[in-house]
């Protein structure tokens, strides 16, 4: 994914509630629906290296701060 839309939850809500409200701004702020989400390791659980939310794909990627989220769609390249 190049291009996402960065978003900020620094709420005690869970990983999924947070992820979910920025999938529903993602699709009605776009029109579409997001199909990748990256988010800082420390956000999932211990070694957990991949998980779905309502066919999302969440992936760790370092370089997201913690509390952030990059949601968009994956590159088919």
């Amino acid at each position: 994914m190049h291009t996402g839309m960065l978003w900020f939850d620094n709420s005690q809500a869970a990983l999924n509630t947070k992820i979910q409200k920025a999938v529903d701004y993602y699709h009605k702020k776009y029109g579409r629906i997001p199909d990748l989400c990256l988010v800082h390791p420390s956000m999932l659980e211990k070694n957990q290296k991949q998980l779905e939310v309502n066919k999302l794909t969440v992936r760790p990627y370092r370089p997201v701060l913690p509390g952030h989220i990059w949601i968009g769609i994956e590159d088919k390249n």
